[in-house]
């Protein structure tokens, strides 16, 4: 790629709809309220508005990188195609029975998510392949006649099958669609062989389910918006972020949409790695706050960490086991409802709660003078002084701080009996807690201590929060890089092309078979590696090999990393080492005298990472010039205080803003707690530390 190239990443949030533009070397980016009935629209608005900008035209674009969240809201809305589900005799009711977990162990009156296919809408045939893949009982071609014949009746769009262990063999499954394509080629189609090939039916089958369900909408919109980009000028390659962290082609992911949930904030993750790497920091909390949620990711060496499964629209406040499991490589990460938008009431035991529910674009917070009349955290921030009505996203939205005022009042002051301010700072408070409390899990889960971490915050709201979650936190020192409220969208131009591939091939170490896994590994390369060369056809390809490994009888498994040399002269001894050590830094100890099993085997191809060139670090300056003060609160003193309103575009290299002090820029706002001191970096980062 020419450096002179003029690159767009486009990011689809629930509230905003952010746009970069990067050519020679510089960056242009806006934010457009998201338009939900035609998401197209808020992108072409935004790529004229950068285009503008930088001087050039739409035609000039090389590459457009797009990530979105409407695959995820169309699942968490229940605003899919009629699909139909179609699996193995008996195993019908998979999806509703879930398994045996609960999420709420005491709850008596437990309401589990439903399906999202009614058991009306899901249908079966008498085949049966074993756990080995072996044909126990073969499928009869007119059988599946006429249970497509009456899929043909019922007037389906879209239909996901998933027969028992067909990540082994997939001849049933095909078969299936052989004749669907023959009698309904309208209907689109989706296998769980292709779509997520692993062990576990429950999510194998939800996978195919929620890939199916959200296909044609996903197809039609991607073909709208290629039709959109073209009739505008910008006749370029489309490519899309996907959620294990790296970029697919637009038809890819047309056929697979379901591995676009998350990948708006996988960029975001992608962005924040490529700071660490600028700055050589091994260990990097990710917090990424939009308009709708906020997402919280750990970042060891320079690398986000990853999962295989992921869970969409969680019903009991983002309580793992209460959402819908989706079996595809994802960047791991903890998403709560708790964004800019995110509406506040008062619950049952007179308590302020925030979110899930968000106010999003439509009508957006009480402040945007849109006809929102419940408080969201905008409106806390406002009240609270730390954002400037007269120039939130650029000048571009008024703020209307009596409009604030009034729904804090209405909502949780008059129920709780407080004044506007002290509802706003309870409001701030309980959201501000609720991150960090996600922030404490998530990194006990992983069995890391978080005071020895650098946060790095971007998304519009993140700055504003951020210094705040340090102090709950005790991290010492946080980043908030250049373009942190576009920080999603400048990741996507960060992204390697990449593919992950994987397969359940259950294998005992004492049975160890090292021809099989060289032969298995193998043909995953070539198929991850297939898929990166529809995207990128003249780039290395790298490969990175993973196989998920547990004790035998144990329920789950951990990641282990192999080397190319590991993956290519498989060795027991070697495997049970690797193994080992990874377990017992998770878990603390091994487990003697257990035989050890290996589930899932994966790899990624990817072309290779941007290179970074590390940042100098530069010491204190002199004090950046302040372009007025005004009273905002700070938490931590539980009052209102005078703080010097400095420009972020005022600041230069070294120069210090002394908390407390708010640093302003056009698509977001950094506050500096008292505690805190803030200094610009020579890459525009402003590094904020605790005061010496």
């Amino acid at each position: 790629m020419k450096t002179n190239a003029a690159r767009l990443g486009v990011d689809i949030g629930g509230t905003f709809t952010d746009v970069v533009l990067e050519v020679g070397g510089a960056t242009y980016s806006t934010k457009v309220l998201t338009t939900y009935a035609a998401p197209e629209n808020a992108i072409i608005d935004g790529m004229h508005q950068v285009c503008a900008k930088a001087g050039i035209g739409p035609g000039d674009i090389v590459q457009i990188i797009h990530g979105t969240t409407l695959a995820t809201n169309a699942l968490i809305e229940r605003r899919g195609a009629k699909t139909a589900l179609i699996t193995t005799q008996g195993f019908r009711d998979v999806i509703e029975m879930r398994t045996e977990s609960r999420f709420e162990q005491y709850d008596l009156n437990l309401n589990l998510p439903e399906p999202l296919l009614p058991r009306h809408m899901r249908y079966t045939v008498c085949e049966r392949i074993d756990a080995k893949g072996n044909i126990l009982i073969a499928l009869d071609r007119t059988e599946v006649e006429a249970v497509v014949d009456r899929i043909a009746e019922a007037g389906f769009e879209s239909v996901a099958i998933g027969t028992l262990h067909s990540y082994l063999n997939d001849a049933h499954e095909r078969m299936i669609r052989d004749v669907i394509a023959q009698k309904l080629p309208s209907v689109m189609v989706s296998l769980s062989s292709e779509v997520s090939p692993q062990m576990r039916e429950y999510e194998r089958f939800n996978t195919v389910v929620a890939n199916a369900y959200i296909k044609p909408l996903m197809k039609s919109y991607l073909g709208r918006l290629e039709g959109r980009l073209r009739d505008e000028g910008a006749n370029c390659n489309i490519f899309l972020m996907h959620s294990g962290g790296g970029i697919i082609s637009l038809e890819s992911a047309a056929e697979f949409p379901v591995r676009l949930v998350e990948s708006g904030p996988a960029g975001g993750a992608v962005f924040a790695a490529n700071i660490a790497s600028r700055y050589g920091l091994n260990k990097v909390l990710s917090f990424d706050m939009g308009g709708t949620t906020a997402k919280i990711c750990l970042i060891k060496n320079q690398t986000p960490k990853t999962s295989r499964v992921f869970e969409v629209a969680r019903t009991y406040r983002f309580k793992k086991g209460s959402g819908m499991p989706i079996s595809i490589p994802v960047i791991d990460m903890v998403e709560i409802g708790a964004g800019g938008g995110s509406l506040a009431h008062v619950d049952s035991m007179r308590q302020i709660r925030v979110g899930p529910e968000s106010a999003g674009s439509e009508p957006g917070p009480a402040c945007y003078g849109r006809g929102g009349e419940k408080p969201a955290v905008t409106d806390a921030d406002l009240v609270l002084g730390k954002l400037d009505p007269d120039n939130f996203a650029g000048g571009t939205i008024k703020l209307h701080k009596d409009s604030s005022t009034k729904a804090l009042s209405d909502v949780l002051g008059d129920v709780l009996d407080m004044d506007a301010a002290t509802s706003a700072f309870g409001l701030a408070e309980v959201v501000d807690e609720n991150m960090a409390n996600a922030a404490r899990v998530h990194a006990v889960e992983n069995g890391e201590d978080l005071s020895d971490y650098t946060m790095i915050a971007f998304g519009g709201a993140a700055p504003l929060h951020a210094g705040r979650l340090c102090e709950k936190l005790g991290i010492d020192r946080l980043l908030v890089p250049p373009g942190a409220g576009v920080g999603s969208a400048i990741g996507f131009l960060r992204a390697p092309f990449s593919f992950e591939a994987n397969r359940s091939v259950y294998m005992r170490l004492s049975d160890f078979d090292g021809d099989k896994i060289k032969s298995l590994l193998a043909d995953l390369k070539a198929e991850a590696t297939g898929f990166v060369r529809t995207c990128d056809a003249n780039s290395e390809i790298l490969s990175e090999f993973k196989v998920y490994m547990r004790y035998s009888g144990q329920g789950w498994e951990i990641p282990v990393v192999l080397s190319q040399d590991q993956a290519s002269h498989p060795d027991a001894a070697v495997f049970e080492k690797l193994f080992e050590a990874d377990y017992t830094k998770l878990f603390g100890r091994t487990v003697a005298g257990m035989d050890i099993e290996i589930t899932v085997w994966s790899v990624n191809a990817t072309t290779p990472p941007e290179i970074v060139e590390r940042s100098a670090q530069l010491a204190d300056g002199a004090a950046a010039p302040a372009s007025g003060a005004r009273q905002m609160f700070d938490a931590a003193v539980s009052s209102f205080v005078d703080a010097g309103v400095v420009q972020r575009d005022d600041m230069t290299d070294g120069s210090t803003a002394l908390g407390p002090a708010i640093i302003t820029e056009d698509e977001t706002t950094i506050i500096v707690p008292s505690s805190r001191v803030a200094k610009r970096q020579p890459d525009g980062c402003i590094d904020i530390n605790v005061k010496g």
